[in-house]
């Protein structure tokens, strides 16, 4: 059976993304496709800072860190993915970054979409990303979804318009056949 992980990129506390990527989840988890789909945390693995002097492409999977390890065999254990990302000053999230930065092989030839959010939808973030990836000649989806933190959310509280149920079904399937094939 496939596997999707919808990676949850922000570490901060009181995130926004927390809301955003388990409502992904809980809309992938009812597709009833065959595909898997798990909802993977960034901040439950406490990667740190990459310091090491291996670079990740040549560890083979298998890394000093513990908290790097157990990342890798996180992301290695699926077949694609959704970076639920928000956009910091006009860019990806540091802790993000060096999280992708800190493996290597993991990534290879897997499929990616993409779903962004800031006051601005995240697509700064989402392009920035679009670079990072093609170094891993990842098979990156033109769909993607983004959410707005005006208009998405109220008082505090993720509320999407019910339009975007679609944009995130459309993309997962599109997900699922990059996968398949």
């Amino acid at each position: 059976m496939a596997k999707i992980g919808i990676v949850l990129g922000s570490t901060r506390d009181d995130r926004a993304g927390e809301a955003i990527a388990n409502w992904v989840g809980d809309l992938a988890k009812g597709r009833n496709t065959g595909v898997e789909y798990e909802v993977i945390d960034l901040k439950a693995f406490n990667v740190p800072i990459m310091t090491t002097s291996v670079i990740p492409m040549a560890a083979n999977k298998s890394y000093d860190d513990a908290n790097v390890q157990a990342w890798s065999d996180a992301i290695d254990s699926c077949d694609g993915y959704v970076f639920v990302t928000p956009e910091y000053n006009h860019s990806v999230p540091g802790p993000f970054k060096n999280a992708f930065d800190s493996l290597g092989a993991e990534w290879v030839n897997k499929s990616i979409a993409f779903v962004g959010y800031s006051f601005s939808g995240g697509i700064r973030a989402v392009e920035a990303w679009r670079l990072a990836v093609a170094n891993f000649s990842m098979k990156q989806l033109r769909t993607q979804v983004e959410v707005n933190l005006i208009t998405d959310m109220n008082e505090g509280a993720f509320a999407p318009a019910d339009f975007k149920i679609g944009l995130v079904d459309n993309m997962l399937a599109e997900l699922e056949d990059s996968i398949a094939s």
